[in-house]
Protein backbone atom coordinates (compact mmCIF):
# COMPACT_ATOMS: atom_id res chain seq x y z
CA UNK A 1 0.00 0.00 0.00
CA UNK A 2 1.54 3.29 -1.08
CA UNK A 3 2.08 5.67 1.82
CA UNK A 4 1.88 9.46 1.78
CA UNK A 5 3.60 12.10 3.88
CA UNK A 6 1.80 13.20 7.04
CA UNK A 7 1.62 16.99 6.69
CA UNK A 8 5.20 18.25 6.42
CA UNK A 9 6.61 15.69 8.89
CA UNK A 10 8.98 12.88 8.00
CA UNK A 11 6.26 10.33 8.86
CA UNK A 12 4.51 8.43 6.09
CA UNK A 13 1.06 6.92 6.62
CA UNK A 14 -1.20 4.52 4.76
CA UNK A 15 -4.25 5.85 2.82
CA UNK A 16 -6.44 3.59 4.96
CA UNK A 17 -5.80 3.75 8.72
CA UNK A 18 -7.07 1.20 11.23
CA UNK A 19 -9.55 2.85 13.62
CA UNK A 20 -9.77 1.33 17.10
CA UNK A 21 -12.58 3.13 18.96
CA UNK A 22 -14.46 -0.17 19.09
CA UNK A 23 -11.42 -1.98 20.61
CA UNK A 24 -11.91 0.17 23.73
CA UNK A 25 -15.31 -1.55 24.15
CA UNK A 26 -16.97 1.44 25.86
CA UNK A 27 -19.99 2.72 23.86
CA UNK A 28 -19.95 -0.42 21.69
CA UNK A 29 -21.70 -3.75 22.20
CA UNK A 30 -20.45 -7.29 21.66
CA UNK A 31 -16.74 -6.51 21.33
CA UNK A 32 -14.23 -9.22 22.36
CA UNK A 33 -10.54 -8.47 23.01
CA UNK A 34 -9.40 -11.59 21.15
CA UNK A 35 -11.30 -10.46 18.04
CA UNK A 36 -9.90 -6.92 18.33
CA UNK A 37 -6.31 -8.21 18.54
CA UNK A 38 -6.82 -10.52 15.53
CA UNK A 39 -8.45 -7.70 13.56
CA UNK A 40 -5.67 -5.18 14.21
CA UNK A 41 -3.07 -7.79 13.25
CA UNK A 42 -5.03 -8.66 10.09
CA UNK A 43 -5.07 -4.96 9.13
CA UNK A 44 -1.28 -4.84 9.51
CA UNK A 45 -0.85 -8.04 7.46
CA UNK A 46 -3.06 -6.50 4.73
CA UNK A 47 -0.80 -3.43 4.51
CA UNK A 48 -2.51 -0.99 6.90
CA UNK A 49 0.37 0.17 9.10
CA UNK A 50 -1.13 3.34 10.58
CA UNK A 51 -3.27 2.74 13.67
CA UNK A 52 -5.48 5.42 15.26
CA UNK A 53 -6.56 5.33 18.90
CA UNK A 54 -7.20 7.68 21.87
CA UNK A 55 -6.86 7.70 25.64
CA UNK A 56 -10.66 7.98 25.98
CA UNK A 57 -11.34 4.74 24.04
CA UNK A 58 -12.11 2.54 27.02
CA UNK A 59 -9.84 4.63 29.26
CA UNK A 60 -6.68 3.32 27.63
CA UNK A 61 -8.02 -0.17 26.85
CA UNK A 62 -7.87 0.37 23.08
CA UNK A 63 -4.21 1.43 23.38
CA UNK A 64 -3.42 -1.70 25.40
CA UNK A 65 -5.10 -3.90 22.78
CA UNK A 66 -2.98 -2.29 20.05
CA UNK A 67 0.17 -3.05 22.05
CA UNK A 68 -0.96 -6.66 22.42
CA UNK A 69 -1.48 -6.91 18.66
CA UNK A 70 1.55 -5.03 17.32
CA UNK A 71 4.38 -4.64 19.85
CA UNK A 72 6.57 -7.12 17.96
CA UNK A 73 6.33 -5.01 14.75
CA UNK A 74 6.46 -1.56 16.40
CA UNK A 75 9.22 -0.39 14.04
CA UNK A 76 6.93 -1.02 11.03
CA UNK A 77 3.79 0.77 12.25
CA UNK A 78 2.69 4.34 12.93
CA UNK A 79 0.73 4.99 16.12
CA UNK A 80 -1.69 7.92 16.30
CA UNK A 81 -3.30 8.65 19.68
CA UNK A 82 -5.22 11.55 21.23
CA UNK A 83 -5.46 13.53 24.45
CA UNK A 84 -9.04 14.22 25.59
CA UNK A 85 -10.68 17.62 26.17
CA UNK A 86 -10.46 17.31 29.98
CA UNK A 87 -6.64 16.96 29.88
CA UNK A 88 -5.59 20.06 27.93
CA UNK A 89 -3.74 21.91 30.73
CA UNK A 90 0.04 21.75 30.38
CA UNK A 91 0.74 19.16 33.12
CA UNK A 92 -2.30 17.06 32.21
CA UNK A 93 -1.19 16.81 28.56
CA UNK A 94 2.23 15.55 29.67
CA UNK A 95 0.65 13.02 32.07
CA UNK A 96 -1.86 11.82 29.45
CA UNK A 97 0.92 11.28 26.91
CA UNK A 98 2.97 9.29 29.45
CA UNK A 99 -0.08 7.08 30.16
CA UNK A 100 -0.61 6.49 26.45
CA UNK A 101 3.07 5.61 25.97
CA UNK A 102 2.78 3.08 28.79
CA UNK A 103 -0.46 1.61 27.40
CA UNK A 104 1.03 1.34 23.91
CA UNK A 105 4.26 -0.12 25.34
CA UNK A 106 6.35 2.28 23.27
CA UNK A 107 8.67 5.20 23.90
CA UNK A 108 7.22 7.42 21.16
CA UNK A 109 3.86 8.17 19.51
CA UNK A 110 4.09 9.08 15.82
CA UNK A 111 1.08 11.42 15.84
CA UNK A 112 -0.41 12.89 19.01
CA UNK A 113 -3.69 14.76 18.57
CA UNK A 114 -5.99 17.02 20.59
CA UNK A 115 -9.18 14.94 20.48
CA UNK A 116 -11.75 17.72 20.92
CA UNK A 117 -11.32 21.48 21.31
CA UNK A 118 -11.10 22.92 24.82
CA UNK A 119 -14.57 23.41 26.32
CA UNK A 120 -16.10 20.36 24.58
CA UNK A 121 -18.26 18.15 26.80
CA UNK A 122 -18.33 20.90 29.46
CA UNK A 123 -14.56 20.64 29.93
CA UNK A 124 -12.61 23.55 31.38
CA UNK A 125 -11.54 26.21 28.87
CA UNK A 126 -7.76 26.07 28.43
CA UNK A 127 -5.98 28.49 26.07
CA UNK A 128 -4.73 26.64 22.98
CA UNK A 129 -1.33 28.27 23.54
CA UNK A 130 -0.92 26.32 26.81
CA UNK A 131 -1.88 22.98 25.24
CA UNK A 132 0.39 23.55 22.24
CA UNK A 133 3.27 24.46 24.58
CA UNK A 134 2.96 21.01 26.19
CA UNK A 135 2.73 19.29 22.79
CA UNK A 136 5.78 21.15 21.51
CA UNK A 137 7.67 20.08 24.65
CA UNK A 138 6.72 16.43 24.07
CA UNK A 139 7.91 16.75 20.49
CA UNK A 140 11.27 18.22 21.61
CA UNK A 141 11.66 15.30 24.03
CA UNK A 142 10.99 12.79 21.24
CA UNK A 143 7.93 11.38 23.00
CA UNK A 144 5.79 12.41 20.03
CA UNK A 145 6.88 12.90 16.42
CA UNK A 146 4.08 15.15 15.16
CA UNK A 147 1.05 17.11 16.38
CA UNK A 148 -2.51 16.88 15.08
CA UNK A 149 -5.98 18.10 16.02
CA UNK A 150 -9.37 16.42 15.80
CA UNK A 151 -12.86 17.95 15.53
CA UNK A 152 -11.41 21.47 15.10
CA UNK A 153 -13.07 23.93 12.75
CA UNK A 154 -11.09 26.23 10.48
CA UNK A 155 -10.85 29.07 13.02
CA UNK A 156 -9.64 26.72 15.77
CA UNK A 157 -7.13 25.09 13.43
CA UNK A 158 -5.79 28.48 12.34
CA UNK A 159 -5.37 29.58 15.95
CA UNK A 160 -3.59 26.36 16.99
CA UNK A 161 -1.24 26.71 14.01
CA UNK A 162 0.05 30.00 15.44
CA UNK A 163 1.71 28.10 18.30
CA UNK A 164 3.31 25.18 16.47
CA UNK A 165 3.22 22.99 13.40
CA UNK A 166 -0.05 21.06 12.98
CA UNK A 167 0.39 18.14 10.59
CA UNK A 168 -3.12 16.71 10.56
CA UNK A 169 -6.80 17.40 11.09
CA UNK A 170 -9.13 14.54 12.00
CA UNK A 171 -12.74 15.44 11.13
CA UNK A 172 -15.82 13.28 10.58
CA UNK A 173 -15.85 12.93 6.79
CA UNK A 174 -17.59 10.55 4.44
CA UNK A 175 -19.71 10.60 1.32
CA UNK A 176 -22.70 11.17 3.63
CA UNK A 177 -21.03 13.73 5.96
CA UNK A 178 -19.05 16.50 4.26
CA UNK A 179 -18.99 19.59 6.50
CA UNK A 180 -15.20 19.72 6.41
CA UNK A 181 -15.21 20.46 2.66
CA UNK A 182 -16.87 23.83 3.28
CA UNK A 183 -14.90 24.72 6.38
CA UNK A 184 -11.36 23.53 7.16
CA UNK A 185 -10.45 21.55 4.04
CA UNK A 186 -9.31 24.54 1.91
CA UNK A 187 -7.05 25.68 4.79
CA UNK A 188 -5.59 22.15 5.06
CA UNK A 189 -4.85 22.02 1.33
CA UNK A 190 -3.24 25.47 1.41
CA UNK A 191 -1.07 24.62 4.44
CA UNK A 192 -0.21 21.00 3.63
CA UNK A 193 -2.14 19.53 6.57
CA UNK A 194 -3.22 15.91 6.10
CA UNK A 195 -6.91 15.12 6.57
CA UNK A 196 -7.55 11.89 8.49
CA UNK A 197 -11.24 11.22 7.97
CA UNK A 198 -13.02 9.42 10.79
CA UNK A 199 -16.34 7.61 10.35
CA UNK A 200 -15.51 7.29 6.62
CA UNK A 201 -18.34 4.76 6.29
CA UNK A 202 -20.73 6.93 8.31
CA UNK A 203 -20.47 4.41 11.18
CA UNK A 204 -21.42 1.52 8.89
CA UNK A 205 -24.28 3.21 7.05
CA UNK A 206 -22.27 3.24 3.80
CA UNK A 207 -21.83 -0.55 3.97
CA UNK A 208 -25.50 -0.92 3.02
CA UNK A 209 -26.06 -3.55 5.74
CA UNK A 210 -28.58 -1.57 7.80
CA UNK A 211 -32.09 -2.10 6.46
CA UNK A 212 -34.87 0.50 6.77
CA UNK A 213 -36.32 0.35 10.29
CA UNK A 214 -33.09 -0.87 11.93
CA UNK A 215 -32.95 -0.12 15.66
CA UNK A 216 -29.70 0.07 17.62
CA UNK A 217 -29.20 -0.95 21.24
CA UNK A 218 -29.64 2.33 23.22
CA UNK A 219 -26.10 1.92 24.62
CA UNK A 220 -24.64 1.86 21.07
CA UNK A 221 -23.39 5.34 20.10
CA UNK A 222 -25.00 4.94 16.67
CA UNK A 223 -28.46 5.13 18.25
CA UNK A 224 -27.82 8.89 18.50
CA UNK A 225 -26.22 9.31 15.05
CA UNK A 226 -28.33 11.77 13.02
CA UNK A 227 -27.72 9.84 9.78
CA UNK A 228 -29.57 6.80 11.13
CA UNK A 229 -32.67 8.83 11.98
CA UNK A 230 -35.86 9.70 10.07
CA UNK A 231 -35.59 11.21 6.61
CA UNK A 232 -31.79 11.20 6.69
CA UNK A 233 -31.85 7.42 6.94
CA UNK A 234 -34.43 7.14 4.14
CA UNK A 235 -32.37 9.37 1.83
CA UNK A 236 -29.28 7.31 2.64
CA UNK A 237 -31.12 4.18 1.45
CA UNK A 238 -31.97 5.90 -1.87
CA UNK A 239 -28.34 6.95 -2.33
CA UNK A 240 -27.07 3.43 -1.56
CA UNK A 241 -29.32 1.98 -4.27
CA UNK A 242 -27.72 4.35 -6.81
CA UNK A 243 -24.21 3.43 -5.63
CA UNK A 244 -24.73 -0.34 -6.01
CA UNK A 245 -24.26 -0.47 -9.82
CA UNK A 246 -20.96 1.47 -9.56
CA UNK A 247 -19.70 -0.95 -6.91
CA UNK A 248 -20.76 -3.86 -9.14
CA UNK A 249 -18.72 -2.39 -12.05
CA UNK A 250 -15.62 -2.47 -9.86
CA UNK A 251 -16.49 -5.84 -8.36
CA UNK A 252 -16.25 -4.28 -4.89
CA UNK A 253 -18.50 -3.72 -1.89
CA UNK A 254 -20.34 -0.47 -1.12
CA UNK A 255 -17.93 0.08 1.77
CA UNK A 256 -14.87 -0.29 -0.47
CA UNK A 257 -16.41 2.10 -3.01
CA UNK A 258 -17.07 4.72 -0.30
CA UNK A 259 -13.49 4.42 1.00
CA UNK A 260 -12.03 4.61 -2.51
CA UNK A 261 -14.04 7.79 -3.21
CA UNK A 262 -12.88 9.35 0.06
CA UNK A 263 -9.15 8.69 -0.36
CA UNK A 264 -9.38 10.17 -3.86
CA UNK A 265 -10.24 13.55 -2.26
CA UNK A 266 -7.38 16.06 -1.79
CA UNK A 267 -4.94 15.12 0.99
CA UNK A 268 -7.45 12.72 2.51
CA UNK A 269 -6.81 9.42 4.29
CA UNK A 270 -9.58 7.30 5.81
CA UNK A 271 -9.70 5.85 9.33
CA UNK A 272 -11.75 2.69 9.00
CA UNK A 273 -12.72 0.67 12.05
CA UNK A 274 -13.36 -3.07 11.95
CA UNK A 275 -14.65 -5.67 14.41
CA UNK A 276 -13.38 -8.71 12.54
CA UNK A 277 -10.28 -9.64 10.52
CA UNK A 278 -12.19 -10.01 7.22
CA UNK A 279 -13.54 -6.45 7.53
CA UNK A 280 -10.02 -5.07 8.02
CA UNK A 281 -8.79 -7.03 5.00
CA UNK A 282 -11.71 -5.73 2.93
CA UNK A 283 -10.99 -2.15 4.01
CA UNK A 284 -7.37 -2.51 2.87
CA UNK A 285 -8.49 -3.60 -0.62
CA UNK A 286 -10.21 -0.22 -1.12
CA UNK A 287 -6.76 1.34 -1.64
CA UNK A 288 -6.46 -0.55 -4.96
CA UNK A 289 -9.71 0.69 -6.51
CA UNK A 290 -9.15 3.25 -9.26
CA UNK A 291 -12.15 5.51 -9.89
CA UNK A 292 -12.32 7.66 -13.04
CA UNK A 293 -13.03 11.40 -12.84
CA UNK A 294 -16.54 10.71 -14.21
CA UNK A 295 -17.18 8.10 -11.54
CA UNK A 296 -15.90 10.38 -8.77
CA UNK A 297 -18.28 13.09 -9.99
CA UNK A 298 -21.18 10.63 -10.22
CA UNK A 299 -20.56 9.37 -6.66
CA UNK A 300 -20.26 12.98 -5.45
CA UNK A 301 -23.72 13.76 -6.89
CA UNK A 302 -25.26 10.66 -5.32
CA UNK A 303 -23.82 11.57 -1.91
CA UNK A 304 -25.55 14.94 -2.09
CA UNK A 305 -28.95 13.19 -1.94
CA UNK A 306 -28.09 12.92 1.76
CA UNK A 307 -25.78 15.84 2.50
CA UNK A 308 -27.83 18.59 0.83
CA UNK A 309 -30.53 18.09 3.49
CA UNK A 310 -28.33 18.12 6.61
CA UNK A 311 -28.12 21.13 8.91
CA UNK A 312 -24.91 23.08 9.50
CA UNK A 313 -24.06 21.40 12.83
CA UNK A 314 -20.75 19.57 12.25
CA UNK A 315 -21.30 17.06 15.11
CA UNK A 316 -22.76 13.79 13.85
CA UNK A 317 -24.50 12.73 17.06
CA UNK A 318 -27.40 14.16 19.08
CA UNK A 319 -25.46 13.85 22.36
Amino acid sequence: MEKSRLGTSDIHITPILMGTWQAGEAMWTGIEDADSIKTIRAAFDAGITTIDTAEIYGEGHSEQIIAAALSDVRDRVEYASKVFANHLKYDLVIEACDRSLKNLKTDYIDLYQIHWPSGSFNSEIVPIEETMKALNKLKEQGKIRSIGVSNFNRAQLTEASQYGRIDSLQPPYSLFWRHVEKDAMPYCIENNISILAYSPLAQGLLTGKFEPGHKFDPTDNRAKNKLFQGENFERAQQALEKLRPIAARHNCSLAQLALAWLIAQPQTNAIAGARYAEQAQDNAKAANIQLSQDELAEIDTIGRIVTDHLDENPVMWNW
